[in-house]
């Protein structure tokens, strides 16, 4: 039975007794202790059940590679499913469940599915569920939701935070262990900003269960030594319980640190998302003992036997009483050793090799009294809810069995794989090692930034460096070779550490047990401990003809677990590599892919629920506007006024009055919601050309130019004004709600098509406040509070100038979206109210108002201009909407002009944009279709156009309406029917889109 030991237990606190309950049965433990050490501790060797077959599985590993402990963690409000019971730090009053049985753990009524294993192979699926096809909807699809998944998801929200960290430094070490702390302590010396992530709680990684000497001390002592001096530099950053998730372009990083999971009661974030850029990675991860694939290999009380040595060493756990051992190499002859030490009995060591002559590991545990089977194998695994015993065979055999022996615990150790996640993540490649039978990171093929250069290397076993003393020199190579990729140095004390050896034999690959196993054991040969993937799946594969991994991958579900096969994928590999008579380089690997580890959903979104989820966005002149009576709508992540209702006035009233007092009179427009982004340098005219369908590398300093931009598929996205500022800087003004989408298309195709351009793009759209003067008293406003000139001499239409109004710096737009005399102000925002109030008190005796989104909108349509969103669907293209005009035909090319040469783009007999007039002078409904002669193939009235703006124009005292109607322009005058939702057709005639001031001359005054 496994059992807490007397001794042993480097990691616990022996003095604090720690309260949990595992499936309601109450449990103690220890501070330091994981759930894993305590569940074992309490002789909890079953911890769940796999997924296809439901099969009894215990705990196998001691870190995050562990495929079978996993369970649902606490209450609603705090509940997690898929916790990894090996990652997770013990607290008290811990609540766990088991997952993915029914009605208990120990009776599981879906373990009826061995019994039917026959009839549910590799990718039965595929072939069962589609005949007969009535059967889907009612009876394999039901069964297939009901079954899927692990755990149980959320009923209730989260009641924990989370948060987002942005951090910059030269060098991220990932990894803590004795190769990251060296790679970290050389590159520190030379001054360079440092920052090193552990994803435990402790340094040192496996050296201090391992043993060995470092610079002729004890490696704990060296590990505690090495961790204060780094904690004691200024330009060092430690951070433990802190993975390295994912690596990406340009040295962005994700680490994900979990700030209180060990202490649920502690204030503040639960977890925390680093984003952090470094100059270069150095990926110190270590590496993954592999399983040995023998026939019950997944029963409760196999586990790797370097995890089974760290529950001893770590948490002062016992397995077993008895333990077997078997291995292909030497490493694991350290767990029997440490077995022994801890007063426990090592009944045998099989080892798969035939060696001529013992190594130092073996010949210390003969002296130790364990007996050493060479070239032997396990047959089976004798068991079901935990191991009674194993059957051994000749390895060069086919499992005749030679005898038995009575044990409750296996240690198995198939070799060990470096952790190669993070360095293939962008797109470093590997290479077979055939003396350690793993892949490596090949440094011939490194992960490359945009310059060409190498940006991330590996330090330690991460390399394939197994003995100490190669590992500690690899990391301190690594840490000089990153230092001059920065056109840094090592100073000329920083020496290299020196660690111990040991006399090892040569690792034989054992990639099934024994070598010629029957059908019989390969069946029963497990690979994927979750996914319940055996050899024989994956020879079944490529029988049937998956040769590619990838393929074989998705047919058998192999390395598709939560673990995402850190301890399956390689024995797979083999498995196939042999099934096809290939090497195994030659089949290859299945991608890596972030993050390496999973992370909860939540530290993705970070503060980003409830209010800041989408924060609401507000202008300086919010509050007057709240408190001056506006109706506030949702215009992108901003609230900008519908219109001001004053007492014992509707909307629509509302509305009605701002228009006509803005022709009549004065109005103010908050304008500053709308996007401003600043386009600077050598390259921005002709960034600039690509972006926007008309010229603006020719715009004159001082001058504005209406600007379209369209996709590359030649459908237009947004409009607005572009002002230039100077030689190299331009002003683009774009729709409210497309400041964001359009800063994002500029760095997109700056940064994957036009990255030689010397551009840089600001989004200043927060930065300024600006306020549209409109109508007939708008001049005299300004000058009365007196300051630059702003006549028509001075500033004419589609200028821009800088000055002083009013005692305010300004910079004054001459630009109009009503047809009025206008002017567009913008000052910085913390002068934005004050200003506004100055325009109100010196507008005061000319009528001034303040207007609405509404009246903007009534406004811009009786001038026949276009809005994004409205005139625009993402189908139309300029031709549409007759703004040939605004079509460079100088330019040799800009973002949509090959699209507008495509047949169906380029055809004339497309819905073009008019403006409709009802007949009764009626308000069109808006989006209200117009309906042709005849039907379609589905009987339906033939549609013909429809509106995109309707409203009712004070000015004109009717409805007015614009539309896309088939062949538009070539129809005026003729009449449409256009059904509406309340029963009634309108009747409304095509006409031209300028309903008001045709000339233009209002505005150009």
């Amino acid at each position: 039975m496994s059992t807490r030991l007397a001794t042993g237990g480097r990691l616990l606190n022996k003095s604090k007794t720690v309260n949990f309950r595992f499936n309601g049965n109450h449990m103690t433990g220890y501070e330091g202790d994981t759930l894993a050490s305590a569940l074992l501790a309490n002789d909890q060797m079953l911890v769940g059940r796999s997924f296809k077959y439901h099969r009894p599985r215990g705990i196998v590993a001691a870190g995050p590679e562990e495929p079978n402990g996993l369970v649902n963690l606490g209450n609603e409000g705090k509940f997690e499913p898929n916790a990894r019971v090996t990652t997770t730090e013990l607290f008290d009053g811990l609540r766990a469940q088991s997952q993915n049985h029914w009605p208990t753990l120990e009776f599981d009524v879906g373990a009826i599915n061995k019994y039917l294993s026959r009839f549910l192979p590799a990718g039965f699926y595929y072939k069962m569920f589609i005949h007969p096809r009535p059967l889907w909807k009612h009876v394999y699809e039901p069964i297939i939701r009901h079954s899927a998944g692990l755990g149980r998801a959320p009923k209730t929200r989260d009641e924990d935070t989370y948060e987002h960290f942005y951090a910059f430094c030269d060098i991220l070490v990932v990894g803590g262990g004795v190769a990251g702390l060296e790679a970290a302590r050389a590159a520190a010396m030379s001054g360079a900003r440092v920052t090193v992530l552990e994803q435990t709680a402790h340094w040192g990684g496996r050296t201090p269960v391992d043993g060995g000497d470092i610079d002729g001390m004890p490696a704990q002592t060296w590990i505690d030594a090495t961790v204060k001096q780094l904690e004691g530099m200024e330009n060092v950053t430690l951070r433990t319980r802190t993975m390295g998730a994912g690596v990406y372009d340009h040295g962005y990083v994700l680490g994900y640190e979990q700030l209180t999971d060990h202490d649920p009661e502690k204030a503040g974030p639960r977890h925390r998302l680093w984003r952090i850029r470094a100059g270069h990675v150095i990926t110190a991860t270590g590496a993954i003992e592999r399983p040995l694939s023998f026939a019950g290999n997944d029963i409760p009380g196999v586990m790797l036997a370097a995890a089974l040595r760290d529950y001893v060493v770590n948490f002062g756990v016992s397995v077993g009483d008895r333990t077997v051992v078997v291995t292909n190499n030497d490493d694991a002859y350290l767990t029997a050793i440490a077995l022994k030490h801890a007063g426990l009995s090592v009944p045998a060591i099989i080892d798969a090799r035939v060696l001529p002559q013992d190594s130092d590991a073996m010949a210390q545990a003969k002296e130790l009294g364990i007996r050493v089977l060479m070239g032997h194998g396990i047959s089976s695994v004798k068991g079901g809810k935990r191991v009674t015993g194993v059957t051994i065979c000749s390895q060069a055999g086919e499992g005749a069995v030679l005898e038995e022996i009575d044990c409750d615990a296996v240690a198995m150790s198939g070799g060990w794989s470096p952790v190669v996640h993070l360095w293939s993540h962008c797109g470093g490649k590997l290479k077979w090692d055939t003396v350690n039978a793993c892949f490596n990171p090949d440094p011939d093929r490194p992960p490359k930034g945009a310059d060409g250069g190498q940006f991330v290397s590996t330090a330690g076993a991460a390399s394939g460096a197994f003995q100490l003393d190669d590992l500690l020199n690899d990391a301190f190579a690594a840490a000089d070779g990153t230092l001059r990729c920065l056109g840094k140095k090592l100073t000329r004390d920083t020496k290299a550490t020196k660690g111990s050896r040991r006399n090892e034999a040569p690792l034989a690959p054992v990639w099934l047990m024994p070598q010629g196993a029957s059908v019989k054991l390969r069946e029963k040969a497990w690979l994927d401990y979750q996914n319940d993937v055996k050899v024989s799946d994956v020879r079944l594969a490529a029988q049937e003809g998956f040769v590619s991994v990838e393929h074989a991958k998705r047919y058998t579900t192999l390395g598709m677990a939560t673990d995402q096969g850190k301890l399956s994928n390689i024995n797979g590999l083999a498995t196939l590599a042999n099934a096809l008579g290939e090497e195994i380089p030659a089949v290859g690997t299945t991608t890596f892919r972030p993050p390496y580890h999973p992370i909860s959903m939540a530290s993705i979104g970070g503060e980003a629920r409830d209010a800041t989820f989408q924060p609401i966005r507000r202008t300086p002149m919010h509050a007057w506007h709240e408190s001056h009576g506006a109706e506030f709508e949702p215009v992108g992540q901003w609230r900008r006024p519908y219109a001001y209702v004053q007492e014992a006035e509707s909307t629509h009233d509302a509305v009605m009055r701002e228009v006509t007092n803005t022709r009549e009179n004065m109005g103010l427009l908050d304008a500053s919601t709308l996007g401003k982004l600043i386009v600077k340098g050598p390259d921005a005219g002709k960034f600039l050309d690509m972006l926007y369908t008309n010229m603006m590398s020719t715009l004159k300093i001082g001058k504005c130019r209406y600007g379209l931009m369209c996709n590359d598929n030649g459908f237009l996205i947004d409009d607005g004004v572009v002002a230039r500022i100077d030689e190299d800087t331009w002003l683009c003004h774009t729709t409210t709600g497309g400041a964001e989408s359009i800063h994002a298309h500029m760095e997109e195709w700056l940064q994957t098509e036009w990255w030689d351009m010397d551009v840089y793009v600001a989004n200043v759209t927060e930065q300024y406040a600006q306020i549209a003067v409109v109508g007939p008293n708008g001049r005299k406003a300004l000058e009365k509070l007196g300051g630059m000139d702003v006549s028509k001499e001075a500033l004419a239409f589609m200028e821009w100038a800088d000055g002083e109004i009013g005692g305010f710096k300004v910079r004054v737009y001459r630009i109009s979206f009503s047809g009025e005399l206008s002017y567009e102000i913008a000052v910085d925002a913390c002068h934005g109210q004050a200003f506004w109030d100055a325009l109100m008190v010196a507008g005061h005796d000319l009528g001034v108002m303040p207007y609405g989104t509404e009246c903007l909108h009534i406004l811009r349509a009786e001038k026949g201009f276009i809005m994004i969103g409205d005139e625009t669907d993402g189908t139309v293209i300029p031709q549409d909407l007759g703004l040939h005009w605004a079509l460079s035909k100088k330019k040799e090319d800009y973002l949509g002009k090959r699209a507008h040469l495509r047949s169906h783009m380029a055809d004339p007999n497309r819905w073009k944009l008019v403006g409709l007039e009802t007949i009764d002078g009626a308000t069109l409904p808006d989006g209200a279709y117009a309906v042709g002669e005849g039907t379609n193939a589905n009987g339906q009235r033939n549609m013909i156009g429809r509106v995109t703006s309707s409203y009712h124009s004070p000015t004109l005292g009717k409805g007015i309406a614009m539309g896309l109607v088939h062949n538009g322009p070539d129809r005026m005058g003729e009449v449409l029917e256009f059904p509406g939702t309340n029963g009634k057709t309108y009747s409304a005639r095509i006409v031209g889109p300028v309903f008001y001031d045709k000339e233009g001359a209002k505005q150009n005054v």
